[in-house]
């Protein structure tokens, strides 16, 4: 039965045994699956496969490498030579260049703390995503294929989430958010802030969640009066562009009359908040993308919640609307914003490394690549990471700090209820109703 995958943050340990990897009876062997367990359990095993996939191990234990990167970040003491199991002199020459890159990639990941192989990551550097995507690189093994193949996915992977990070850094929040708005309300529809959205689309929910169809004015005119007592504000025009960006996000079966206006249904899949919710946020991150904005999960989950609790909940948004083209479009969105800003840590000269990531073939059944393919791989992401960090560590004008909510001010419509009636606010300067008059008023 296979064994329950240890959480990632827990790589400097044994996921079987939980002790924590050294070079003596603990040594990390990663398997082609990018599994890593220590020598000691692998010998264990009653059957020669991996423990958490069952994929099957097919170079004899005693013959993979220890993986030395992972040594390097318990301070162990790391094996000088190991010999490795490759069939010429050319193939171990392109492996020790590329376990080279990958051991010096993972200094990225020195903890600040730890302790039983569960490390807590200095923030100041490199951010969660692409500390996870560095892990996932470090646990390849490079002298089976497959771990080959991983590696080269992990290397992509790695690239995209770098042209992401820089593209962020050089924005301005407070641009970054008028320019979204705007991009928003060129197609037609608009965003009332986080607390006004939300009653908005629960209003649309509840009167179509059983299947009814309404014509898009009765749907309009229903939500108006009833949100009309909480917000004053809400009009049938911009109550009718939160209705059209549901529209563009096709969650409504349209049936058409003759003479007669249409009649909108909600399709049976959105007919609860969370996937009405869902889709709707996934058409404002889709809105942006086509727009050529690149906003962080935290942005997002504070434009659009007012908190950011829902950071998780946006990066799996991004995520799906991925396509493989996206990456070598963000090259040319970075190309353009390093030509706005004049480039001062010359970040123009990572183009070259990036886009032969853009390019490597992301589908799941393309063939593995060969020696020198993984090798130049290998030195790109090296060289682009590194770039990222320089670029952090000596140009970017951003805190490290978690960034807070701050321009929520504009959203707050309407006084809280619970500074009202109890004299205080659990939520403090999170709540995205207003405590003052002048926050009312902006």
């Amino acid at each position: 039965m296979p064994v329950q995958a240890a959480q990632w943050t827990e790589f400097l340990s044994c996921p079987i045994c939980y002790n924590e990897f050294d070079s003596s009876g603990h040594q990390p062997i990663s398997l082609g699956c990018s599994h890593t367990v220590c020598k000691t359990c692998l010998h264990k095993l009653h059957r020669k496969a991996c423990p958490f996939d069952q994929t099957p191990i097919s170079t004899d234990i005693d013959l993979l490498p220890v993986n030395c990167a992972l040594l390097q970040l318990v301070g162990a003491q790391v094996p000088e030579v190991q010999p490795v199991s490759l069939s010429s002199a050319a193939e171990i020459e392109h492996y020790e260049v590329c376990r080279v890159c990958v051991e010096e990639l993972a200094l990225y990941l020195k903890p600040i703390s730890g302790s039983k192989g569960v490390v807590t990551l200095s923030p100041s550097v490199l951010s969660r995503p692409m500390q996870r995507k560095l892990v996932t690189m470090v646990n390849c093994q490079l002298v089976e294929e497959e771990g080959r193949v991983r590696a080269v996915r992990a290397g992509r992977s790695l690239g995209e989430r770098t042209v992401t990070e820089l593209i962020l850094q050089h924005q301005n929040p407070q641009q970054l958010s008028a320019n979204l708005w705007a991009a928003v309300r060129a197609r037609g529809c608009q965003f009332l802030g986080p607390a006004m959205q939300e009653d908005a689309l629960k209003l649309v929910l509840l009167a179509l969640e059983d299947g009814s169809a309404l014509s898009r004015k009765v749907l309009v005119l229903f939500v108006v009066q009833k949100l009309e007592a909480r917000f004053p504000q809400a009009s049938k025009t911009s109550i009718g562009h939160v209705v059209q960006l549901l529209y563009r996000a096709s969650c409504f079966k349209v049936t058409k009359r003759d003479e007669d206006s249409s009649l909108m249904q909600l399709k049976e899949e959105f007919r609860t908040y969370e996937a009405l919710r869902r889709e709707h946020d996934a058409q404002i991150v889709h809105i942006a993308m086509e727009a050529g904005l690149r906003i962080s999960p935290e942005q997002w989950s504070s434009l659009l919640y007012g908190d950011l609790v829902h950071k998780s909940h946006m990066q799996s948004i991004i995520d799906k609307l991925q396509s493989p083209e996206s990456f070598a479009k963000s090259v040319q969105e970075l190309t353009i914003v390093l030509q706005r800003t004049g480039d001062p840590a010359n970040l123009t000269s990572l183009r070259p490394h990036l886009e032969l990531l853009a390019n490597i073939d992301h589908n799941p059944d393309a063939p593995p690549p060969s020696w020198e393919e993984l090798e130049s791989v290998m030195l790109a992401v090296k060289l682009v990471v590194h770039g990222l960090v320089e670029f952090i560590q000596n140009f970017s004008k951003k805190s490290h700090d978690t960034p807070q909510p701050q321009a929520n001010s504009k959203y707050k419509t309407s006084m809280c209820r619970d500074l009202r009636q109890q004299g205080g606010c659990p939520r403090g300067t999170n709540c995205t109703f207003a405590h003052t008059q002048d926050e009312l008023e902006k």
